[in-house]
């Protein structure tokens, strides 16, 4: 039977999708160079903004009714006003809270399916025509 995590379980837990032990950030957001577990080079892929795009929509997503709920309920405009502040607050702490796993996420779903750049090089006519 295979140890190894699958790369979102690993994922969710900010570690390693090789060993599933090693830390994969440093920093908030600033991943390590490699693996301090297994040394895996954590340098082959970059998500970009790819985790601030899902974890940004989904949470808008989610948080859409209340931000047009709470303008159009019969509260008084200071309490809408501050209603509106609670959400704004939600929606923060919602996308600081999913960030880093969906960029751990994205980043072991690369490298285990050793994804890379992509390429648009014309292909080569060796018919000689």
């Amino acid at each position: 039977m295979d140890n190894k995590p699958t790369p979102i379980l690993a994922g969710l837990r900010q570690r390693c999708g090789t060993c599933g032990e090693g830390k994969l950030f440093k920093g908030y957001l600033k991943l390590n160079d490699s693996c301090p577990h297994c040394g895996r080079d954590m340098t082959a892929a970059d998500t970009a903004d790819g985790p601030a795009f899902f974890v940004g929509f989904g949470v808008l997503i989610l948080m859409a009714p209340f931000l047009f709920l709470v303008p159009m309920s019969p509260l008084s405009l200071g309490l809408k006003a501050l209603a509106m502040v609670g959400v704004g607050a939600v929606v923060t702490l919602l996308c600081l809270w999913l960030l880093p796993m969906a960029k751990a996420i994205l980043l072991n779903l690369q490298l285990h399916h050793k994804a890379e750049e992509a390429s648009f090089e014309k292909p080569v006519n060796k018919s000689g025509s």
